[in-house]
């Protein structure tokens, strides 16, 4: 059986993209570590964010509609994106997250104590101490021993959430855990990313939008191992979009049978082919099919920046 490692990145829908920089640079002190366009609409921007070395399983990115309609979260989507930070430093981002107005609530799921919240735009997300992973070292304003280190997983709102279940399990390789007030977790095998939670409750379906999650994305560990993948859920019944060169990963793409849109995204080749380690973030990156028309999308495109 083929086994994912858990999330690769998370893609949502946003408002302007400055507010988006200032959120999850400014407030969650996540580093941006790529800004490019939407391959498919490249008057949109495309943006990264992640940890100091942009690792799968810490990367969320974002297509920032400036004058988008709002969307709906409900089944079919991604319901809520987790981020795992260190162990005894919860207290710190109840601080944090007051001091930056964004208003909060704690409950507990698993025996885990969890921070939830809502981004500048009404995309959930959580804060849950976990041991595994790496500290992030990049923020300036955020001490690596309380930082966010990247994804603990995600909850997932499925219209059929048996049929996502046995997608998870059967070919995404995914360990069955437990299931607590009508809730199933899962695990992946990785160290971020690995925790995925199912209510069994289904909810009204959702709808498209700012603020709401596009699509999950699973990890394979090189291109050659995505284009097994490939096989693997095409054999499981599933129709399977062509191999997508997205410049940093190989993509795919399918829709599980509880309407959750699921890419799976190569770990390889990475983010530093066209900019350093250092650099990344810094500048407009374009693929080769839009640098002629450099440019026109620089003057398409609000110009935002990281303040600190």
């Amino acid at each position: 059986m083929k086994r994912t490692q858990g999330i690769h990145h998370i893609t949502s829908i946003v408002g302007h993209p400055q507010e988006n920089v200032d959120f999850y640079a400014g407030v969650l002190g996540l580093r941006l570590v790529k800004k490019t366009v939407n391959f498919d609409d490249p008057q949109t921007y495309h943006l990264y964010f992640g940890n100091k070395e942009a690792q799968p399983g810490t990367i969320i990115t974002f297509f920032p509609w400036a004058s988008g309609k709002k969307g709906t979260i409900g089944s079919g989507q991604v319901g809520v994106t987790t981020y795992a930070i260190p162990p005894e430093s919860l207290s710190f981002w109840e601080n944090r997250l007051n001091d930056q107005s964004v208003t909060f609530e704690k409950t507990i799921r698993f025996g885990e104590e969890v921070l939830q919240f809502e981004d500048v735009h009404g995309l959930k997300l959580e804060l849950v101490e976990r041991e595994s992973g790496p500290l992030n070292t990049w923020s300036n304003t955020i001490p690596s021993d309380v930082a966010i280190k990247g994804f603990g997983g995600a909850v997932l709102y499925s219209n059929n959430p048996k049929a996502t279940i046995e997608t998870l399990t059967d070919t995404m390789g995914l360990t069955y855990l437990k299931e607590e007030q009508n809730v199933v977790r899962l695990q992946a095998d990785g160290e971020l990313g690995n925790l995925i939670d199912i209510p069994l409750n289904v909810t009204e379906p959702g709808h498209m939008g700012v603020g709401t999650v596009h699509h999950i994305a699973w990890r394979a560990l090189d291109e050659e191992d995505h284009a097994d993948w490939q096989s693997h859920v095409r054999t499981d019944g599933y129709h399977v979009t062509e191999i997508k060169d997205r410049q940093y990963f190989k993509a795919l793409y399918f829709r599980e049978y509880g309407q959750i849109l699921f890419e799976i995204a190569s770990d390889t080749p990475g983010f530093t082919v066209d900019e350093t380690a250092d650099e990344m973030g810094t500048a407009l990156k374009l693929p080769e099919q839009y640098e002629q028309h450099r440019e026109k999308l620089e003057g398409l495109l609000p110009p935002i920046e990281v303040t600190n």
